[in-house]
């Protein structure tokens, strides 16, 4: 997994948004909806520099800045003498030099590389390896673990096992171990002992609640 080089001219974009928001741009991609509406992603290294710019509302995206963005994206382009109108006859057409931007009502959205690089370290760990984790706690009340978006969850086979389980001094030791484990996938170093949390539930729970189906128990 390797990241694209920001394009010269968005260097000054990326530059004015770092200033502003004491954030650190790593990456800016456009393309466009439906060949009408521009679309430019801002990409950031860690999760917490990208939700400077969400709210904690059913907005999601803070208005403000998506618009303040959108509006120097526009700004910077036309100073570049790399723009067109989202109503001219290319764009109705659907022609699209490289190279040219469309400027009109831009539509700011936001990436994080850190949570992707963590997602994509869970991934590489194979079945085997994953069975193979489990018998090295030699605990067989446990059924089966899951790392359900990088957060490893420990499912006991009953509710009853759950509450012998469930204690800070064994989820400490249970942390400790899931990170020596999914450290060696961690290509890009973001995984951090103080930061792994484990669940514990049961296979009871699972097969009672969500009908032993990964996609309601996640969802």
């Amino acid at each position: 997994m390797g990241q694209k080089k920001l394009k010269p001219e968005f260097v000054p974009l990326a530059q004015w948004i770092d200033k502003a928001y004491d954030v650190k741009t790593i990456n800016i991609i456009y393309d466009t909806l439906d060949n009408k509406t521009p679309r430019i992603q801002i990409c950031f290294e860690y999760e917490k520099e990208k939700n400077k710019f969400l709210t904690h509302d059913i907005s999601y995206f803070d208005k403000s800045k998506q618009k303040e963005i959108g509006e120097k994206f526009a700004e910077i382009i036309k100073q570049q003498v790399l723009s067109r109108s989202n109503s001219s006859i290319s764009n109705i057409f659907g022609l699209n030099k490289n190279g040219i931007y469309l400027t009109d009502n831009v539509f700011v959205i936001y990436g994080a590389f850190e949570p992707v690089a963590k997602l994509e370290a869970t991934y590489k760990i194979t079945q085997k390896q994953t069975e193979e984790f489990i018998k090295s706690f030699d605990y067989k009340d446990i059924w089966t673990i899951s790392i359900g978006f990088t957060i490893p969850t420990f499912f006991m086979f009953t509710d009853e096992k759950v509450k012998g389980y469930d204690k800070p001094e064994i989820k400490s030791m249970w942390a400790d171990k899931y990170y020596d484990f999914v450290k060696p996938f961690d290509e890009f170093n973001y995984f951090k002992r103080a930061d792994i949390q484990e669940y514990i539930d049961s296979k009871e729970n699972f097969e009672n609640n969500y009908e032993s189906n990964w996609y309601y128990y996640y969802k």
